[in-house]
């Protein structure tokens, strides 16, 4: 499990390089904050930021993922996966649940990495070796539609629409319980859990995180959501959900120890829409993918008569 460290600078900083911050923000040296930097495993307010020279300015946010060892090399693997759209800038894949996203310790293969390194013929360097072309990420159990660029240009202006949360992310969701309302926006800060490192959690010094969630059907004891990301923090919807009584059914990690449905497979979660403006053509795009069968048969099982 990879670590992460974050540190907001402070004004007397304002002018100091990205690589000594992170080094000292992750307690390593400054050739080992570097590397960690060029492989894509620090972000300055939320977007990669590839030079260890860059001069940050006073209220920035630096954020380090320390990984655990990984495999050097990753190599292409022939798994089956389904291209929604691709050219020479970018592709929208549909992440099966299951998959992880990258390699890391524990999935060292079998990843989206390993699918994408075989499927499609080139990918951006941002990322790193172990996270080529990848522009964002969704949980090993949630399927759905993943963005990837194909160049450095591409991963660069498609991180700062993802900055600038201009990118246009929805999921279907089956939460535990049914709703009051209609619709309605939980917002709260999400860090890692104090405790329990595997979890995130709402918390003082986390990062800002708003969903937006509107009812589509009420079932059973259950309620299909359409959730909407205003930030795309880590567990997000799920950890949100929870915290205001309503669970995502499956979720093994922020979900009641005894489940009310035997839901296997993960969290009911499926990234169902992602739109964006193309960075070369300046083209909107907009693309939207049916979830999975599991997704669909609990969602029969569960309705009302």
């Amino acid at each position: 499990m990879s670590e992460l460290f974050s540190r907001v600078v402070a004004s007397e900083e304002a002018g100091e390089r990205l690589d000594v911050i992170a080094a000292q923000a992750a307690n390593v040296t400054r050739s080992r904050a570097g590397a960690l930097i060029r492989d894509g495993h620090v972000s300055v307010n939320g977007a990669p930021q590839a030079k260890a020279g860059f001069k940050l300015k006073g209220g920035d946010r630096v954020e380090i993922e320390l990984p655990d060892a990984t495999p050097a090399k990753v190599e292409a693997q022939d798994i089956p996966l389904t291209v929604v759209y691709q050219d020479e800038d970018l592709a929208v894949v549909y992440k099966p649940s299951g998959m992880v996203v990258h390699p890391a310790a524990g999935n060292p293969d079998g990843t989206m990495v390993n699918a994408l390194l075989h499927c499609l013929d080139n990918l951006s360097g941002i990322g790193g070796e172990l996270r080529p072309g990848i522009v964002h990420r969704i949980d090993k159990d949630t399927s759905g539609l993943l963005l990837v660029a194909k160049n450095d240009f591409s991963h660069q202006a498609l991180s700062e629409q993802i900055k600038a949360h201009s990118v246009q992310r929805a999921y279907l969701a089956i939460a535990q319980g049914n709703f009051r309302e209609d619709a309605g926006t939980v917002s709260g800060p999400i860090g890692r859990h104090p405790v329990d490192r595997k979890r995130m959690a709402i918390v003082p010094d986390g990062r800002d995180a708003t969903t937006h969630w509107r009812v589509i059907e009420r079932l059973r004891g259950a309620t299909l959501l359409e959730c909407r990301l205003t930030t795309g923090r880590t567990h997000q919807i799920r950890v949100h959900m929870a915290s205001i009584g309503h669970p995502l059914l499956g979720d093994p990690l922020y979900g009641p120890k005894k489940m009310p449905y035997p839901v296997k497979g993960g969290q009911l979660l499926h990234a169902f829409r992602i739109g964006f403006v193309h960075p070369r053509s300046g083209e909107e795009l907009l693309f939207e993918a049916p979830p999975e069968p599991r997704f669909a048969e609990w969602r029969r099982r569960l309705k009302q008569n």
